[in-house]
Formats: structure tokens, C-alpha cells, sequence
């Protein structure tokens, strides 16, 4: 954030004094506990980066605090509780937007572009992953009560790419999870959607892979694939790769920053005073929701699998 110049670093929250003073040390801003920071009149907006279960508590905090909101993904743990969110939002006339900052990067403009120009054909499926080793055992991650597992933390990502590339009315249509014996937490998952007008979806998303980050689109006449789709560093050069029947080719792209761009158009749509009831900061708002309403559908229809973890 301090990176960001459209931004200022005002003062950090949190339960504990001592990560607090930590964080106060290294970037020079107050420090006090959460509660207090929603009550600080020099703050405008606050970041809120909590385990996913308090996500959407804390938002509606700072949102009836007065407070513009960008909040880490996933924005809450259910689809009721988005959707409470997000009215309260509405209600109060401020700008909450969803923190996936891979959205922000202009390599999936440069994939939408490609699409709109007819280089694919029409599109018949979209494929998705976003997998990871296993993390530290003491990892908040593995918490079920702090909103733990794999699809609220790496499945959001394929999903949410799934409904940016093929449009709303995304329907689950089947899914299966790992998961571990000792309490139901979801280790890894894949799941099989459909949008309105045919285009089946396939995600896949875990804890116990080697890494992997990527994309792809099938089309009659041509497959595209985005091989660091979600966390491409600052200084990564993406590389499209488009397929044909008897040609390949790569689009090399600019290195972008996904993290101070998603901070710059939150800034900006804060300082726009009115841009809380525009149509694109609905939008933000109704994407969030919608990818909890999927999240909520591949839970539903999950068939475990369970293992010991």
C-alpha cells in the first residue's frame, strides 16, 4: 500500500500490540487496535486483510464506521453473508470493492480482446487452476473455523477467472473435494460448470500440488492459455500462448503490478465522492456475491473424498 501513490498509510489495526508495533516500525504510521482504528476521523478507507471468517464481519464494522472498504477475497464465507454486505454498502453510500487483484492485471484484457476479434472461434470450454504445496501445519489456512480450505482460498481464483471470461449465469453442474479426516477441511477440489450458452467450465484448486497458476480457452477454432494467471510478480513479462491447427503463436506482454493497480482504482473510486452507486462499482459489488453463490453451489455438490491430511 505504501507503494501505491494515490494512497497514504494512516495506521494499522490489529489484536495484537506487539505485530502491531511492528508494522508501525517499519512504515512509519500509528498503530492501535482495530476497534479504534474505525474510529479515527483521518482515516477514509480501511484494507482489511483478516482470516476469510471475519472478513465479512469487519467489513460491515468499518462500513457502518463510515468507512470505504476494500476487502481481502474471498469478501465473506457464504453468499447471505455477501449479499448482507453488500446492501449495507449500498445503503451507506460507500465503496466496497473485493481485493483479487489478478482482475487489475491487463493481461486478461489482452485475452478478452483476442476472444472479441474471433481468434479462438466460439468458445466450447474454459479450463482453470490454481494449486499450491502443502503450507506450515500452524497456517490459518488449515483452520475450518477461521474459514480455512482450499476453495475459499485458492478456488476463488479459477472461479472468479471462469466468470470474467464466460459472463454471469455460471451454473455448477458437478464437483468433488478431498478432505481431510479430522474435521471435513477441503484439501483440494475440482469442479464442472456450465455458463447460458453452453460453455462448460472445468476448475481445479488445492494445497497438495507442486505450483501451478494458469488458464486456458478451447474454441473451434483455436486454444489460448495464460500460464501465471493469478500472482504474476510486478516485473513478469506475461506470455500468451495461442494454438491453431498448424500454427502457435505468443504474445508477449508488459509487466504490470496488480497489487498498486487494484489499489489505485479503489483510491479512485473513493476520491470520485459519487462512484459508490456507479455501475461499475455495482458491478464489483454483484461479481462478489455472484462467485460466493458459486462458492456455496460447489460445497453443496461436492462428493468427498476423504483422506488423512
Amino acid at each position: 500500500m505504501t507503494g501505491c501513490p494515490q494512497t497514504e498509510l494512516v495506521a494499522v489495526g490489529g489484536r495484537s500490540p506487539e505485530r502491531v508495533q511492528r508494522f508501525t516500525d517499519r512504515f512509519g504510521c500509528a498503530g492501535d487496535s482495530a476497534e479504534a482504528l474505525l474510529e479515527r476521523e483521518d482515516i477514509d478507507a480501511v484494507y482489511i486483510s483478516l482470516p476469510p471468517s471475519l472478513h465479512g464481519e469487519w467489513a460491515a464494522r468499518a462500513l457502518h464506521a463510515g468507512k470505504h472498504v476494500l476487502v481481502e477475497k474471498p469478501i465473506a464465507t457464504t453468499a447471505a453473508e455477501a449479499r448482507a454486505v453488500v446492501s449495507l454498502a449500498e445503503d451507506r453510500g460507500l465503496v466496497l470493492r473485493e481485493n483479487f487483484m489478478f482482475l487489475h492485471h491487463p493481461q486478461h484484457d489482452a485475452v478478452a480482446t483476442l476472444i472479441a476479434e474471433g481468434r479462438l472461434g466460439g468458445l466450447r470450454s474454459f479450463r482453470g487452476a490454481f494449486c499450491f504445496p502443502p503450507l506450515s501445519s500452524e497456517d490459518i489456512r488449515y483452520v475450518p473455523g477461521l474459514g480455512g480450505g482450499a476453495l475459499l482460498d485458492a478456488g476463488v481464483y479459477p472461479l472468479r477467472a471462469a466468470a470474467m471470461l464466460l459472463g454471469p449465469g455460471l451454473r455448477v453442474a458437478g464437483a468433488t473435494a478431498r478432505v481431510r479426516r479430522s474435521d471435513g477441511l477441503d484439501l483440494s477440489g475440482k469442479a464442472l460448470l456450465v455458463s447460458p450458452s453452453g460453455v462448460l467450465a472445468s476448475v481445479e484448486f488445492g494445497f497438495e500440488h507442486t505450483y501451478g497458476s494458469s488458464y486456458s480457452l478451447w474454441g473451434a477454432g483455436a486454444k489460448l492459455t495464460v500460464p501465471r494467471a493469478f500472482t504474476p510478480p510486478p516485473g513478469y513479462q506475461p506470455v500468451l500462448v495461442l494454438e491453431e491447427q498448424d500454427h502457435v503463436e505468443q504474445f508477449t506482454l508488459p509487466a504490470a503490478d496488480q497489487l498498486n493497480r487494484s489499489l489505485a482504482g479503489f483510491a479512485a473510486a473513493v476520491a470520485a465522492g459519487g462512484a459508490a452507486a456507479s455501475p461499475e462499482e455495482a458491478r464489483w459489488r454483484q461479481d462478489a456475491v455472484a462467485t460466493m453463490e458459486l462458492v456455496d453451489a460447489v460445497r453443496a455438490q461436492a462428493v468427498p473424498v476423504t483422506v488423512e491430511g
